[in-house]
């Protein structure tokens, strides 16, 4: 049932400040958009009080709306549950969406007999327990490696019963022949004993490695005690894959535990949400979510669904969630906004992986959109390679010889990352004698830009040099020489790993494959090679032409080069019959071609 605008407004001015759900209709009773609110008046009103709106998106929501339907309810916690649940369920057409780990990996202990440890994608309430979600599945095969071989559990997908174990003809599991079996399915193993084993996996998969390890030393002493050296030392290696199990997480300050951490990164569409779980002093587990914003929706608000979204999984356990402001919730958990010290510190770490995922999450957005705008290419070219400024004009060295013969370089000039081919320059290296690389790309650069200095032209954004550390710094030289090297960025770029070098940097950096900028940089090297070696092919053909064909009278530079093409060598062009040669090149000079020849 809709209402007018007149009701509409009539019915807001007598809403309560309350905490609450509120749900948007359009006129055909479509739900448009779904909200919590920690006082329901305020939050409804400001919809339709707002002269200007800072989302095109929600003005056009707006001018839609017919009805609003209120839940009330006794917290704003509630209210954040209630509407994820809500929102989840109708997919209102005006939320954010929430690209997050919904199919990622977890690890289940089952509700069941000498219960199995497995990895799953879907979570059934049945009673079992389930750890993550986990980052990746290669993640948690590690760890059900750990926990299976270190805790003994089973293998087998046997549906174990008191009664099927002790049934002669119960078909065990093949694994128990090579070796693999724990034993369970034989009875060789105890409930209790299989249970205590279980409690360590669940205190391992909590971040409470410290208990399991105490026990297990215990017990190692123990067998050591009783002369039964093997078994000491079975359980020592057991211990120490466990030490190393949790030295890959980030270890903390100990007295910190059941700590979330929660930090945001927004972008104009989307926001970068990371969580972060800390156990006994160690980062036990961590996720990044990607927020698609739909409205007008704070960074607060954000932090609010995805704090809430993850409450009962991620956060179970926690005592306090850190935050990059001030948030309260009417839930009995404290709230805190460090502003120093070791909670401070991982408040910026988690900052940090939200930056990652942004940085990722762009990347992987350009390549599947090759339309993007320049803009965009450029600041990640920026980003990737710690540029001041956009890179819009970018210029590519390289040097080409054979065994120190017509030394020459090339020059290639993109802009926006693109060819500007009407401003490549070939150079024939004058000061160097021999293959000398280094020297030639310092010749090279200091010709390139002292020329540009004297003309007055624009100086590029970015300098790259086909080479490693030794071309870089020669062409560093250079750049010092004219007192440009704090002007222009220049960085080097290795063939062999794609290395890129920045000067001064004993370590090279390693951009991403797929990134846009290490497909530009590798554009640039090569079409400097190519223009490079044309060039040199070039100016190895003149050279031969004055050499050994440069007195023949009457035969001109573009007729020995048609020559030289075609029969790749003067040795070639000799043995050439003079008929051959005059339907190639015409009777007067095929003639005096083939008689010059004859006298040499």
């Amino acid at each position: 049932m809709t209402t007018s605008k007149l009701g509409l407004k009539e019915k807001i001015k007598h809403l309560e400040n309350v905490p609450g759900v509120y749900q948007f209709y359009d006129s055909d009773d479509k739900l448009l958009y779904v909200g919590k609110a920690k006082k329901l008046k305020n939050r409804v009103s400001s919809y339709f009080n707002k002269i200007k709106f800072e989302n095109r998106k929600t003005q056009i929501m707006v001018q839609k709306i017919s009805d609003v339907k209120i839940i009330q309810l006794d917290s704003e916690i509630d209210a954040l549950l209630l509407e994820n649940s809500l929102i989840k369920k109708y997919q209102p057409r005006y939320n954010i969406q929430l690209k997050d780990d919904k199919t990622y990996p977890w690890i289940c202990i089952k509700n069941e007999y000498f219960p199995r440890v497995f990895y799953t994608r879907k979570k059934i309430n049945d009673g079992s327990l389930y750890f993550g979600p986990y980052p990746s599945v290669k993640v948690v095969k590690t760890v059900l490696e750990l926990v299976r071989e270190n805790f003994e559990i089973r293998k087998c997908d046997h549906q174990l019963s008191e009664e099927k174990i002790n049934d002669e003809l119960f078909k065990t599991s093949v694994d128990f022949y090579i070796g693999n079996c724990k034993g369970c399915c034989q009875g060789e193993v105890s409930i209790e004993e299989y249970e205590n084993r279980i409690l360590n996996v669940k205190q391992v998969l909590n971040g409470y490695t410290t208990k399991v390890l105490k026990s297990m030393k215990l017990i190692m002493q123990q067998h050591a005690s009783l002369y039964r050296f093997e078994d000491a030392e079975r359980i020592k290696v057991k211990i120490n894959n466990i030490k190393k199990f949790q030295s890959k997480s980030v270890v903390v300050d100990s007295n910190l535990t059941q700590l979330g951490v929660v930090n945001i990164i927004s972008h104009e569409k989307y926001a970068f949400v990371n969580l972060i779980k800390v156990m006994n002093g160690a980062i036990i587990k961590s996720k990044t979510t990607v927020v698609q914003k739909k409205l007008d929706e704070s960074e607060p608000e954000i932090l609010s669904y995805l704090i809430a979204e993850n409450f009962t999984e991620f956060f179970n356990d926690v005592k306090e969630i850190i935050l990059p402001f001030d948030l309260t919730f009417d839930y009995p958990i404290n709230f805190l906004a460090p502003k120093r010290g070791d909670k401070k510190s991982l408040l910026l770490l988690s900052k940090k992986n939200a930056m990652a995922k942004k940085m990722e999450f762009l990347k992987t957005e350009l390549i599947k959109n090759p339309s993007t705008p320049t803009t965009k290419l450029l600041e990640i070219i920026q980003r990737d390679l710690k540029l001041k400024e956009q890179p819009i004009i970018m210029e590519c060295f390289d040097n080409s010889n054979i065994q120190g013969n017509f030394p020459v370089a090339a020059c290639v000039v993109f802009k926006n990352g693109k060819p500007l081919k009407k401003e490549y320059r070939h150079y024939n290296i004058k000061t160097v004698e021999g293959p000398d690389d280094f020297a030639s790309m310092e010749e090279v650069i200091f010709r390139r830009y002292k020329r540009l200095i004297k003309e007055n032209k624009s100086l590029p954004q970015l300098v790259i040099v086909d080479g490693g550390k030794g071309q870089l710094s020669s062409a560093l030289k250079s750049l010092k020489k004219l007192d440009l090297d704090k002007k222009i960025p220049i960085i080097g770029i290795a063939k062999r790993l794609e290395e890129i070098y920045y000067p001064g940097d004993k370590y090279p950096l390693y951009l991403d494959k797929k990134t846009p900028t290490l497909k530009v940089i590798q554009s640039m090297r090569n079409e400097a090679h190519r223009f490079g070696i044309t060039h040199h092919r070039n100016r190895r053909l003149k050279g031969l032409i004055k050499t050994d064909l440069s007195n023949v009278e009457g035969v001109g530079e573009k007729t020995v080069l048609i020559l030289l093409k075609k029969y790749k060598s003067v040795n070639a062009i000799k043995k050439i019959p003079l008929a051959e040669l005059i339907a190639f090149i015409g009777k007067s000079k095929g003639q005096k071609v083939f008689e010059s020849l004859k006298r040499l």
